[in-house]
């Protein structure tokens, strides 16, 4: 058998963390066993579907690295295969036309509230002639719900459930104007692309006993079902957007890393042991079911930034030049020059490993470019007093006469001599120096900066303070 798994979204907005994981889930199971991972817009909703949607999930999915085969499937084209699967089910007596008209649906409403119990559509067409339907009213068709015995599910997350088939109910295969519902066209979709697993959020648990009932009375094998607990908050709450609940566009405009939000998304829900940092190679070669666990996982923010700033560190430094690059250029106004990306790219080891996002990285990075004279702010400024100030121009005048080679270790001792023979401590030039030279309080070493700014550079930047 080939494994063939699917992500079928509804596109009716952004690409959710929660459905970015299920698909990540679903397109690991499929790569571990050598299968196919499909991709399925579920756009029946015709008002709510837009292709804004639609280009955000593709543009989501491909930024995860999560490339599916075949073409894209839209569910909306397959709606004349819907309605012959529900008639064909009404021939054979397992759905019926039911004509309810909008008023007596109103009164099981308003019972069903006086009760205190949900909705439940009360069968009275189940088993009427539909010699009996009233004139004008178009009817809808209803699946024929088992009444007695129980269905059972053996979930490869969740385990063995059993449901009493009385709480099942006589739902609405196709609309009245003839369109399909999600609950039947999902399942002729599944059945059709051949789909073998399942894997989707718990939240459709209770989809899957009805959604059973069609594979069985169309004589059709069931999939294999896996239902993977929902994401919440730190907070154990639903997830929402106070806790992060966005749109994986809105991660990588936040300056995370595709690599590291597949990895935490991996993370949240299935384990390896301890390990905490998984390369795709190793995802697809580890990943199953039994791994996944059955209680919701918590989004945590702070590890999320942890694990970014792993895959930052050791990303190759050209890719991340390539990726600030277009903040730094419309800061500047204008194209970086060549002698500009070289230096950002010789100081780009001492950048990442101080940074946690690419937004981070590419204003750590700003100073190496900005014009002059640097914009300061009161923290920066505070350090260059009068005393500073006269320190920083008799180290000029050291520098411009020494002969020593503009590299770390020399320069590193050359003003820590400097600062000894007036008797005092590197620090006392330390901060106005780097101000200085960067601009700001907080960069990468020192020594390293010079180094990388060079001779004429660090000297232009000392006497421009």
């Amino acid at each position: 058998m080939t494994v063939v798994t699917r992500f079928a979204p509804s596109p009716t907005g952004f690409l959710h963390i929660g459905s970015a994981r299920t698909a990540l889930f679903n397109y690991l199971f499929a790569r571990h066993f050598g299968g196919q991972f499909l991709l399925r817009i579920e756009d029946t909703d015709r008002v709510r579907s837009t292709p804004e949607a639609i280009e955000a999930i593709i543009s989501g999915l491909k930024w995860l690295g999560l490339d599916w085969d075949h073409d894209p499937i839209f569910q909306f084209e397959r709606y004349k295969r819907h309605q012959e699967v529900a008639l064909e089910m009404v021939a054979k007596g397992h759905a019926y036309y039911c004509y309810a008209t909008p008023e007596e649906l109103e009164e099981m409403r308003t019972l069903a509230g006086i009760e205190g119990r949900p909705l439940r559509y009360d069968g009275r067409w189940r088993n009427r002639s539909q010699d009996e339907a009233p004139e004008g009213v178009k009817p809808v068709v209803r699946l024929k719900a088992l009444e007695t015995g129980e269905t059972h599910l053996k979930d490869l997350v969740q385990g063995e459930i059993t449901v009493s088939n009385t709480t099942l109910d006589d739902m609405v295969l196709l609309r009245s104007d003839g369109t399909p519902t999600y609950m039947l066209a999902v399942v002729v979709d599944d059945h059709d692309m051949g789909i073998t697993h399942v894997i989707r959020g718990d939240d459709h648990l209770t989809n899957t006993f009805r959604q059973i009932q069609i594979y069985d009375a169309m004589g059709w094998e069931r999939p294999q079902f896996a239902h993977i607990p929902l994401i919440h908050g730190p907070d154990g709450a639903k997830l929402s957007k106070r806790h992060g609940a966005l749109g994986v566009e809105a991660y990588r405009d936040m300056g995370f890393l595709p690599e590291a939000m597949c990895n935490y998304l991996l993370r949240l829900g299935w384990s390896h042991g301890d390990d905490e940092i998984i390369s795709e190679k190793q995802a697809i070669e580890w990943f199953n079911l039994d791994h996944v666990g059955r209680s919701p996982s918590r989004f945590d923010m702070a590890k999320l930034l942890n694990v970014n700033a792993h895959y930052l560190k050791e990303e190759d430094n050209a890719k991340l030049l390539g990726l600030i690059l277009p903040f730094l250029e419309k800061t500047l106004g204008r194209d970086l020059l060549p002698f500009e990306k070289d230096r950002l790219l010789k100081g780009m080891e001492g950048l990442k490993v101080r940074s946690k996002t690419i937004l981070e990285l590419q204003e750590a990075a700003y100073f190496y470019v900005a014009p002059l004279p640097f914009s300061r702010d009161e923290k920066a400024q505070s350090v260059l007093t009068e005393a500073a100030l006269i320190l920083l121009k008799d180290l000029k005048t050291e520098l411009e006469t020494s002969k020593i080679s503009w590299t770390e270790t020399p320069l590193h001792e050359n003003i820590q001599a400097f600062v000894e023979k007036k008797e005092l401590k590197l620090k006392d030039i330390a901060q106005p120096l780097r101000v200085a030279l960067t601009g700001s309080l907080v960069s990468p070493g020192l020594f390293e900066v010079m180094e990388i700014l060079g001779k004429e550079e660090s000297l232009r930047r000392i006497e421009m303070i």
